[in-house]
């Protein structure tokens, strides 16, 4: 009698090979750890061979695991693609899309949180997770493990082996500007120079791993600028704790226009030049996803209604970054700083 082998029996696998945890990989899957269990012993049973050495203290995969993993991924990425293919029907259904708004708070303008709030509402028979562990970096990562299917963020400050293995799309040139303390001698203007932060050092989120894209940026922008960096802390988390983070540090910390009211603090914009980053949405190429489809028909309808793709006059963007426009919208690439 043949045996069959379930999608679900491979994802349950996977998850719990790329966590080395039960609970967690049942949390990552929505489903009962006792149901995991069965399923990952199920398999075993199918396969004719042991896929992880269990103690009470950990859980750690057998070569047999080893030899498989690799497998399960692609025949599940296989899998998918077949059922985003078949979404395209009528009546056909599709795996949820798990995105990273690359952000650990919302805000009445953040790119990520408007075009998620489009897609939804122009794909309701489909299903769009979001978590908001934030940094394209850490997210890049998840993406090339298919832990991820979709983020947001600066494409161009990834790494070239990195953005070589992933594909995106340009949306939206956010304007920077600087969050810092009320308390703070600048916090009263209504707009800053890039000049007039010499002799206060600007916090880039250096000390941030997972967001190393936004720190090349703030490097590049500190540097034609003649600006001084503040010393790398551990960033905050929400927004009490950015809050607390402002007002015990005092530096003025990089950010972008339009984000969400921290309470004690001001948000003020860049100009002369206006210094811009290049928000991109970011996938595994290939992806055929129908949410992802859904992503990026709200991105080009938000873009194209609200100009977003549009460069202010004198303003300033890295030349990789305007390069990633220039060729999006299939024009000579404008200049950079």
């Amino acid at each position: 009698m043949p045996r069959d082998l379930h999608p679900r029996l491979l994802r349950g696998f996977v998850a719990t090979a790329e966590t080395l945890h039960f609970g967690r990989a049942a949390e990552r899957l929505y489903v009962a750890q006792q149901a995991l269990s069965r399923d990952v012993r199920t398999l075993e049973g199918l396969l004719g061979d042991t896929l992880f050495v269990r103690t009470t203290r950990s859980v750690e995969l057998t070569p047999a695991g080893q030899r498989l993993l690799p497998r399960a991924r692609r025949l599940l990425a296989l899998h998918d693609e077949i059922l985003a293919e078949a979404g395209t029907g009528a009546g056909a259904a599709a795996r949820p899309l798990l995105l990273d708004l690359n952000s650990d708070v919302t805000g009445p303008d953040l790119t990520a949180d408007r075009v998620l709030q489009r897609a939804r509402a122009a794909w309701p028979e489909g299903e769009l997770l979001a978590r908001f562990h934030g940094g394209l970096a850490a997210a890049a990562a998840e993406l090339l493990a298919h832990r991820l299917d979709a983020s947001f963020g600066r494409f161009a400050g990834l790494s070239a082996p990195v953005r070589g293995q992933l594909a995106q799309l340009p949306v939206r040139l956010e304007r920077i500007s600087v969050m810092m303390a009320d308390t703070h001698p600048l916090a009263r203007r209504p707009a800053l120079r890039p000049a007039e932060l010499a002799g206060h050092p600007v916090d880039i989120c250096a000390g941030n791993p997972a967001t190393t894209e936004w720190a090349d940026l703030g490097a590049r922008l500190l540097r034609e600028h003649g600006l001084a960096a503040a010393e790398p802390y551990v960033p905050p988390v929400g927004l009490d704790e950015t809050a607390r983070y402002l007002a015990r540090h005092g530096d003025p910390m990089l950010t972008t226009v339009g984000g969400p009211k921290i309470p004690g603090s001001v948000n003020v914009p860049l100009v002369e030049p206006v210094p811009l980053c290049l928000v991109s949405l970011v996938h595994r190429p290939g992806e055929r996803h129908p949410g992802l489809r859904a992503l990026a028909a709200a991105a080009s309808e938000l873009g194209t209604a609200e100009s977003w793709l549009s460069r202010p006059a004198g303003s300033w963007l890295p030349a990789a970054d305007a390069e990633l426009v220039a060729a999006a919208q299939n024009t000579a690439p404008a200049s950079g700083g």
